[in-house]
C-alpha cells in the first residue's frame, strides 16, 4: 500500500533521524530549507528538547547540484539568518504581530523561552557572518573535499589533479585499444569493427556515453577478433539456410515471369519485363555465390525491383481483372530484407568489449597520473566507504557534519545516495544525526545526466512513513493551481498506471497530490477581463500532422498571439491588475516559450522575429564553443600572433563576422599600399596581445573592425557578439597559465575539438538583460517562473530507437540495466520510461507560470506517446487526430481550462517600446594607472641597428616561441580541421630531416617534458615506454614512420653528454638528481626600460658582438615566464632551454660558431640572462649562504638537431656576477631610467 504522507509543519518537524520532504512546484521548498537550518543553527532539534548547543555553517552540510543553486541557497540562508537574528533582537511589544503573523519565524521565536532570546540572537548573527565559510555546496565539491580532507582514511593520494575535461586521456585510451585490439584483425574481419566505427574517433563517441554504466554490462566473453570470428560463423549458417530454396525458386519465378509476360506482354502497370527479369537474375546471384556481406548486398543496386516481386506489390500493379500469378518466392521476398537486416553482427560484443576495457585502462592511468574526474570524486569516495575502512570514515564525517540537507533529491543516482546512506544510515533512523533530503520526483527530469528516480523510490520506501509534503502553492493564481491539477489529478485517478506510471495494484509510490494556492493578488486581464490561466490550442488534420508542419504553425500562432497580446499592453489593455494596485500592462520580459530542443527554439525565433518581437534562447546544454564565431576567433588568433603571414590576415578579414564585403576584400588583397596598412594593424594587435592580454587585443580588433554594430545590426546579433566576448573572456583567464601567442593558439584549438565537454564555464551566456521574450528549454526552465508561459510543442517527442549504440532501463526492482541488443520488449521498457520522464517534464512545464499557460497539442503521427497525451488520450485509437474531445473531457466543469482549436495568426506586428534616449557617459572620478601590466620575454622586440650587419635579418616572430616554429612553414588557416596536423614529407633518415615549424616543436617539448616528468633515469632504464608514447603520438599526426627514429632521437638526448658553462664538465639529464621541467617565475617590474637592459646584455654578453637592438618599451609590472628545466649538478644550478631550430642539413650546421650566429639573430642571448636573473632571484630566497660566484652554473640552450654533432648541440654561458645583479637592481627600480 502507499505510505501516507504527512503534510510538513516545518517548526515541529524532528530533525534527528532521516526525513523526506516532498516539495511540489512552487510550494516554498528554499523558503523551508532556510528555515530549517535557523532551527538547527539554534539548537531546535525536536519540540520535546530544550534549545541545544547549535550546528554552525562550517559544520551542517547543505548539498545540491549545481554551482548556481549553491550560491543561490547561501544567499538565501545568509538573509533568513539575519532576519531571525533581528527578530529575536526586538523586544516583543516591539513587533508588528499582525505584519508578522504569516512569518513562521514570529512562531519559532514564541516557542524559545525569552531569556534564550540574546543567546539566540548572537547564535544568529555569529552563523550569518560564519556563511562564507558554510558547508553549501556541490555534491562534487563536497566529495572532493572529503577525499581531501580524508586522505588516509578513504585511501586517497594526498595530492590530486581534478581534470575537468579527460577527453585527451579518453583518446589515448580508446587508440590503444584501437591498435591493440582492431588493427590486428585481419582484412576480411575488419569489416564488422569499420561497419559501425570507421575511426577511433567514431568509437569514442559509442564508448563515452556508456562508461559511467560499464557496471552494468556483463563481463565480456570474447575480445573484438573472436566475436567477429563468431559473428561470421553464425552468419554464414544462417545465410546458407536462408538461400537453400532460392535457388529454385528463381527457376521457377523465371519461368512464371516468361509464361506470364507471353500471356500479358505489360503484366504490371509502372514495370518492365526487364526490370522483373533483373530483380530475379541478382536475386539468383546472391544465392548462388558468397560474394556480398548481407549489408553489401542490401546497400547495392541489386535489390532494386524487388519490392514489385512482394506478393501484395505484384498484385496491386496487376494489369489483368484475373487473379494474378502467385509463388512461395514472393511471400519470402517480403521477409528477406528484414532478414537479412537481423543478421548476427559482433558490434555489441566489441562495444562491450570496448567499454569494460577502456574503463579499466581509464582507471589505471589515472591512478598512475593522480588525477580524477568528476564522475571519480563520487566513486572513490563510495568505494572508500565501502571498503575496509568505511566505517570509521564514514563515523568520522557523521562528526564532522551532524546534519546534512539535501536539496533537489530527485536528481540523485545511486552512488550519490549510497555515500549518504553509508554515512547516515537512513533505514535505521539515527538519533545522533539527521538527513533531511528535499526535492518532488514529479519533476525529477533529468535522467539524462545519470538522476535516477528509482533512487527517489528507494530512499522513499527506506524512510516509510518519515515522508512530509509542502502542500500550499505560493507561486501560481489559484486558477492556474486549479487548472494543473485538473489535468493530473483527472489522470491519476483514472489511469490503472496513475499520472506517472508507477501504479501498480494498491501500490503508487508516486502519485499526484493537488496543492492549495495561496493566490498571487493579481489577475492577468485582457480588455478589462480575467482569462482563463490554462488555455489548450488544437491543431488537427484528417490524417497525422507532419512533424515539421505542426511545428511551424505551432510557431507562428505562438508568435501571433504574443505580438498581439504585447500590442494589447501597449494600449492598456492587457496586463495584470490586483485591487489597490496600478495596472501593470504585459511586456516582453514577462514572457516565456518553453521549447524540448534547439530545433524548436528556432522555429519559434524566426516566428517571433518576423514580427517584430525580440528574444533570447536560453539552454543548459549549449557550449559557447560550439557557436560559430568560435572558429572564426581561432583565424582572428592566428593572424594577430603571425602578422608576417598574409594568407593568415587574409584568412581572418574573410570571416563573416567581419562583415567586410567582397569589394573592400578584393580591394585589400590587390592594392599593395591597403595591405601593407592591414599588415600594420595586425602587428599591433600582437604588441597589443603582448603587452596587455588576449583580451584587450580582441577588443581593440573588434572596435577596429566596427564588429559589434555589425552584428549588432543583424539577426541574433546579440548572440554572436556574446560569445565572442565570452571567449575571449575564457581565453584571457585561460592565458594567465600558458606561455606566449602560440601556445595559446594550442590550447584553444584543444578546447574546440573538445566543445562538447559540459564545463559549465562554457555554457552559452544570456546576451541581454533587456526586455526579451525568453525562449527556454524545459531543463533549464525548472526552478524558474514567469509570469506567462507558451507550451507550442507539448505533443512532441522522440521515442526509443533500437539505432542508438545502447538503451537504458530499469527492471521489476528497479535496477539499472544496459541493452546494446535491445529486442522489442526492452525497447518498450525505455520507452515507458522516457514516457515517464516526458510527463514529469510536462509537470515542471505546466508549473512554471504565475498567471497563465498556452498549451499547443498538434495531432502529429503518435501524439498519445507524448507526455501529454498520456494524460488525456487513455481512450483514443491510432487513427484519432482531433485532441479536442480528450481535452474538452478534462475541461468538463473545470473553468480554469479553455480548450479551442489554434487561432488562425493574424498580422499582427509588434512595433515595441521606444528606446529610450542615451544620457551621458560617465566619467572616472580618479585617474586609473594604465602602465601597469604583465609581461614576458616575448613582449621585446627588435630593430636592425646596434651594429647589426644586413648579412642577418632581425628577428620578426616571438623569439620565445622560435623553438616551436618555423617562418617558412606553410599555414591553412581556413578551417579548424587545418590545425590537426597531417604532414607529409620527407623519409625518416635522422632528426636533421625531421618536419620543422611550430607543430613538430611543440611535439618535441612535449616528449622532452614528458620524460623529465617520468624521470630521465627511468626513461632511459625503460626504453619501451618512450616508444610506446611515441607510437601513440605519432599515429595521431600520420607520423608513424618517425617513431623509430625519435626514440632514438630521444634517448641520444636524455643520455648523451652536454657539455656545461665555463669548464671541461659535462653532464647527462639522465644523471640528473635534482631538476624542476616547465618552472614558471613571476617577478615584479619596475619601470624598466628595454635599451637599458639591452645595453647591459649586449656589453656583458658574448664578447659585445653586434645584434638586432631591442625597441623602446617600459616594462611595469610583473615579468613572468617558464623555464623548460632547471637543474642542479655538483652544487651549482643551470637553466637548459630546449630549441628545435633547423640550422642546416647535417650535424654541421651546429657547430659553435653557427649556433652562436643563431642565438645572436633571435636574441636568445636576452632570454637566457631574463632567466639566470629568475634563478638567480629564487637561490638567492632559498639557499641560505648563496653566492652567485659559487652557485651559479649558467644557460645551457640545447639545439636538439645537433646532438650527433661535436659539443652535443649545446651553446653556453655563463654571464658574469655584474651583469645579474645590474639587472636586479633595475628591475627593482633602481637601476637606468631613461634611454
Amino acid at each position: 500500500m502507499t505510505e501516507e504522507i504527512r503534510k510538513l509543519d516545518p517548526l515541529t518537524l524532528s530533525l534527528r533521524g532521516s526525513q523526506l520532504i516532498e516539495a511540489s512546484a512552487g510550494t516554498g521548498k528554499t523558503f523551508t530549507l532556510a528555515l530549517l537550518y535557523v532551527r538547527l543553527v539554534l539548537g531546535h532539534r525536536t519540540v520535546e528538547e530544550p534549545l541545544g548547543e547549535g550546528i554552525m555553517p562550517p559544520n551542517l552540510l547543505v548539498v545540491t547540484f549545481t554551482e548556481a543553486a549553491t550560491k543561490e541557497l547561501r544567499d538565501r540562508i545568509r538573509a533568513r539568518l539575519t532576519e531571525a537574528a533581528a527578530l529575536f533582537a526586538a523586544e516583543p511589544d516591539t513587533v508588528d504581530t499582525a505584519a508578522m503573523s504569516k512569518d513562521p519565524l514570529v512562531n519559532l521565536r514564541n516557542a524559545c523561552p525569552a531569556t534564550d532570546w540574546p543567546a539566540c540572537r548572537r547564535k544568529l548573527l555569529l552563523a550569518a557572518e560564519w556563511m562564507d565559510e558554510a558547508a553549501v555546496s556541490t555534491i562534487h565539491g563536497w566529495c572532493n573535499r572529503m577525499l581531501s580532507e580524508h586522505a588516509f582514511d578513504s585511501g586517497s593520494l594526498f595530492r590530486q589533479t581534478l581534470e575537468t575535461s579527460q577527453t585527451d586521456l579518453l583518446d589515448d585510451v580508446v587508440r590503444d585499444y584501437w591498435r591493440t585490439f582492431i588493427y590486428p584483425m585481419p582484412p576480411e574481419l575488419m569489416g564488422e569493427v569499420l561497419d559501425t566505427w570507421k575511426t577511433p574517433e567514431s568509437l569514442r563517441q559509442s564508448v563515452r556515453n556508456l562508461l559511467p554504466h560499464v557496471d552494468a554490462l556483463p563481463v565480456p566473453e570474447r575480445d573484438p577478433l573472436a566475436a567477429a570470428e563468431e559473428a561470421k560463423r553464425l552468419r554464414e549458417v544462417e545465410l546458407q539456410a536462408l538461400k537453400a530454396p532460392w535457388p529454385a525458386w528463381c527457376d521457377e519465378l523465371e519461368e512464371l515471369l516468361a509464361e506470364t509476360t507471353k500471356r500479358k506482354p505489360k503484366p504490371l502497370h509502372g514495370t518492365t519485363k526487364n526490370s522483373l527479369q533483373k530483380a530475379v537474375e541478382h536475386l539468383r546471384e546472391w544465392a548462388t555465390t558468397d560474394a556480398a556481406e548481407p549489408h553489401e548486398f542490401l546497400s547495392s543496386k541489386r535489390t532494386k525491383g524487388f519490392d514489385t516481386l512482394e506478393a501484395d506489390a505484384f498484385a496491386e500493379k496487376w494489369t489483368g481483372e484475373d487473379e494474378p500469378p502467385h509463388h512461395p518466392a514472393m511471400d519470402a521476398i517480403t521477409e528477406l530484407k528484414p532478414a537479412l537486416k537481423t543478421m548476427p553482427v559482433a558490434k555489441a560484443d566489441i562495444l562491450n568489449h570496448a567499454a569494460c576495457w577502456i574503463a579499466r585502462r581509464l582507471d589505471s592511468e589515472k591512478q598512475r597520473l593522480a588525477s580524477m574526474g568528476f564522475d571519480d570524486l563520487l566513486t572513490r569516495l563510495d568505494a572508500a566507504l565501502g571498503g575496509p575502512q568505511g566505517e570509521r570514515l564514514a563515523g568520522t564525517i557523521r562528526r564532522q557534519f551532524p546534519v546534512a540537507m539535501i536539496d533537489e533529491f530527485q536528481d540523485t543516482d545511486p552512488v550519490q545516495y549510497r555515500i549518504f546512506d553509508r554515512i547516515y544510515r537512513v533505514a535505521s533512523n539515527d538519533q545522533d544525526t539527521s538527513l533531511l533530503m528535499i526535492g518532488d520526483p514529479k519533476q525529477a527530469i533529468y535522467g539524462f545526466r545519470g538522476a535516477d528516480i528509482y533512487t527517489y523510490l528507494d530512499a522513499r520506501r527506506a524512510v516509510s512513513s518519515r515522508t512530509y509534503t509542502l502542500g500550499t502553492n505560493y507561486r501560481s493564481a489559484v486558477a492556474m493551481v486549479d487548472g494543473v491539477n485538473r489535468v493530473f489529478a483527472q489522470a491519476d485517478q483514472s489511469l490503472p498506471e496513475g499520472a506517472f506510471l508507477f501504479r501498480a495494484g494498491d501500490d503508487n509510490p508516486l502519485p499526484f497530490s493537488p496543492v492549495e494556492a495561496k493566490g498571487t493578488g493579481q489577475q492577468w486581464l485582457v480588455n478589462g477581463q480575467p482569462r482563463p490561466p490554462l488555455t489548450f490550442w488544437t491543431l488537427t488534420d484528417e490524417r497525422p500532422i507532419a512533424k515539421e508542419t505542426g511545428r511551424e504553425a505551432m510557431a507562428e500562432a505562438c508568435a501571433a498571439e504574443i505580438a498581439r497580446l504585447l500590442n494589447l499592453g501597449q494600449s492598456g489593455e492587457a496586463g495584470f491588475g490586483a485591487e489597490g494596485t496600478p495596472f501593470e500592462p504585459v511586456r516582453p520580459e514577462h514572457i516565456a516559450v518553453l521549447v524540448n530542443k534547439r530545433d524548436e527554439a528556432n522555429a519559434v525565433r524566426r516566428s517571433l522575429g518576423a514580427r517584430g518581437v525580440r528574444s533570447v534562447y536560453l539552454s543548459d546544454r549549449n557550449s559557447v564553443l560550439q557557436s560559430v564565431q568560435s572558429v572564426e576567433m581561432l583565424q582572428w588568433l592566428q593572424a594577430c600572433a603571425e602578422p608576417g603571414q598574409l594568407p593568415l590576415i587574409r584568412a581572418a578579414l574573410a570571416t563573416p563576422t567581419m562583415g567586410l564585403a567582397y569589394q573592400e576584400l578584393d580591394r585589400l588583397f590587390s592594392d599593395e599600399n591597403a595591405l601593407d596598412r592591414e599588415i600594420n594593424r595586425f602587428q599591433g594587435y600582437r604588441e597589443l596581445w603582448q603587452q596587455q592580454g588576449v583580451l584587450p587585443m580582441l577588443r581593440r580588433l573588434l572596435m577596429d573592425y566596427d564588429v559589434p554594430a555589425k552584428l549588432l545590426s543583424g539577426p541574433d546579433g546579440e548572440r554572436g557578439l556574446t560569445d565572442i566576448l565570452h571567449i575571449a573572456e575564457l581565453l584571457q583567464q585561460d592565458s594567465q597559465q600558458l606561455d606566449g601567442e602560440h601556445a595559446l593558439i594550442h590550447h584553444y584549438t584543444e578546447m574546440l575539438q573538445d566543445s562538447d565537454d559540459e564545463d559549465e564555464h562554457r555554457t552559452m551566456r544570456l546576451e541581454s538583460d533587456a526586455g526579451l521574450v525568453k525562449v527556454v528549454t524545459v531543463h533549464k526552465s525548472k526552478g524558474l517562473e514567469y509570469p506567462l508561459v507558451f507550451l507550442p510543442f507539448a505533443t512532441e517527442f522522440r521515442e526509443e530507437k533500437p539505432n542508438q549504440s545502447f538503451i537504458k532501463y530499469h527492471d521489476d526492482e528497479g535496477r539499472l540495466q544496459i541493452s546494446l541488443e535491445p529486442d522489442e520488449d526492452t525497447l518498450a521498457r525505455a520507452d515507458r520510461e522516457r514516457l515517464g520522464e516526458d510527463i514529469r517534464k510536462l509537470y515542471v512545464a505546466l508549473t512554471r507560470s504565475r498567471h497563465a499557460t498556452w498549451v499547443g497539442a498538434s495531432g502529429i503521427k503518435g501524439w498519445r506517446q507524448s507526455g501529454l497525451g498520456h494524460l488525456i488520450g487513455r481512450s483514443a485509437s491510432d487513427e484519432d487526430t482531433d485532441l479536442m474531445p480528450f481535452l474538452q473531457s478534462v475541461a468538463t466543469g473545470e473553468p480554469a481550462i479553455d480548450v479551442a482549436p489554434m487561432p488562425e495568426p493574424g498580422d499582427d506586428v509588434y512595433a515595441g517600446d521606444e528606446e529610450p534616449e542615451l544620457g551621458n557617459a560617465l566619467e572616472p572620478v580618479r585617474e586609473a594607472r594604465e602602465n601597469w601590466w604583465i609581461a614576458s620575454y616575448s613582449a621585446i622586440t627588435y630593430g636592425a641597428r646596434g651594429g647589426y650587419g644586413n648579412d642577418f635579418a632581425p628577428a620578426s616572430e616571438d623569439a620565445e616561441q622560435e623553438n616551436l616554429r618555423d617562418e617558412d612553414e606553410p599555414v591553412v588557416a581556413d578551417t579548424l580541421a587545418a590545425m590537426i596536423p597531417d604532414w607529409q614529407g620527407p623519409q625518416p633518415v635522422n632528426q636533421h630531416a625531421f618536419p620543422k615549424g611550430s607543430g613538430p616543436g611543440t611535439f618535441l617539448h612535449d616528449i622532452l617534458e614528458w620524460c623529465a616528468g617520468e624521470g630521465f633515469h627511468k626513461v632511459a632504464d625503460a626504453p619501451e615506454d618512450l616508444h610506446e608514447l611515441l607510437e601513440r603520438r605519432c599515429q595521431l599526426r600520420n607520423w608513424s614512420d618517425w617513431t623509430d627514429t625519435l626514440k632514438t632521437w630521444i634517448y641520444t638526448l636524455i643520455t648523451m653528454d652536454i657539455p656545461l658553462p665555463g669548464s671541461s664538465r659535462t653532464c647527462s639529464l639522465a644523471g640528473l638528481e635534482t631538476f624542476r621541467p616547465e618552472l614558471e617565475f613571476w617577478f615584479e617590474s619596475h619601470e624598466v626600460n628595454t635599451l637599458a637592459m639591452d645595453r647591459l646584455v649586449r656589453r656583458h654578453t658574448l664578447g659585445g658582438d653586434p645584434r638586432p637592438e631591442a625597441q623602446q618599451a617600459t616594462f611595469n609590472g610583473m615579468l613572468k615566464g617558464f623555464i623548460d628545466l632547471v637543474f642542479e649538478h655538483e652544487g651549482r644550478y643551470y637553466v637548459l632551454d630546449y630549441k628545435s631550430n633547423f640550422l642546416g642539413e647535417d650535424d654541421q650546421a651546429y657547430i659553435p660558431d653557427v649556433m652562436k650566429d643563431k642565438i645572436l639573430e633571435k636574441r636568445y642571448d636576452l632570454q637566457y640572462v631574463i632567466y639566470l636573473l629568475a634563478l638567480h632571484r629564487l637561490l638567492k630566497a632559498r639557499l641560505p649562504d648563496y653566492d652567485y660566484d659559487s652557485h651559479m652554473g649558467g644557460a645551457v640552450y640545447l639545439f636538439l638537431r645537433g646532438c650527433d654533432a661535436p659539443g652535443a648541440g649545446a651553446f653556453t654561458e655563463r654571464p658574469d656576477r655584474a651583469l645579474i645583479e645590474e639587472l636586479d637592481r633595475l628591475f627593482s627600480g633602481q637601476g637606468e631610467k631613461a634611454a
